[in-house]
């Protein structure tokens, strides 16, 4: 069975609340995984070194500020 992108979106606006609540969390929890995986293959394959390195001349320069942490 195929779905396509309409098709699926046509099930989601018929969802009851409840269940459209549960598909909310169950979305969440995929794409926050599925995001959380693309960072750290693109961090082992040294995509991210360029970004680090400028942070850390931009800090060594006085250019970062202390973040204020609330408890």
């Amino acid at each position: 069975m195929t779905n396509t992108v309409e098709d699926i979106e046509k099930a989601i606006t018929q969802l009851p609340q409840e269940q459209l609540r549960e598909f909310r969390a169950w979305y969440e929890k995929f794409d926050s995984d599925a995001w959380g995986e693309q960072i750290e293959k693109d961090a082992m394959e040294g995509k991210l070194d360029s970004l680090a390195d400028a942070a850390i001349s931009d800090h060594k320069a006085g250019k970062s500020k202390k973040l204020l942490v609330v408890s």
